[in-house]
């Protein structure tokens, strides 16, 4: 029987007006050390973000998803960030930032299986 493994994620959040601090959760980030899992899951609904913020560029809100997506596997796309050590990828993910795209503080728990637990955070954080 598989143990349980510690883990880490954020939300991956839309704050289209930073000094508004009002945001959008569009998808989460998850960090398993024990497994080696680093994963992001997200969900551009076009017709939930064009009624939150009619002008946000959703070509380049895809296009940074992507790049995060990049870093997150460790590919050479993701450039010189994707190629650092998964801890080091996730804590620069996760850093605290003043753009449109943002995480949230990063919370921990305990999980058996991080792909199954990534899909509940994203179902109860993000849908």
């Amino acid at each position: 029987m598989q143990g349980n493994h510690l883990y880490e994620y954020a939300i991956i959040r839309v704050v289209p007006r930073v000094e508004r601090e009002e945001f959008l959760n569009i998808g989460v980030i998850l960090y398993c050390p024990g497994q080696g899992f680093l994963q992001a899951k997200f969900e551009l609904n076009e017709l939930r973000l064009s009624a939150f913020a009619a002008s946000l560029d959703l070509d380049e809100v895809s296009r940074y998803l992507q790049a995060l997506e990049c870093i997150c596997r460790g590919r050479k796309e993701g450039g010189a960030i994707g190629s650092l050590p998964i801890s080091s990828r996730f804590r620069w993910l996760t850093a605290t930032r003043s753009t449109v795209i943002q995480s949230s503080k990063v919370h921990s728990g305990f999980c058996k299986d991080p792909s199954e637990t990534l899909l509940k955070l994203f179902d109860q954080q993000v849908r």
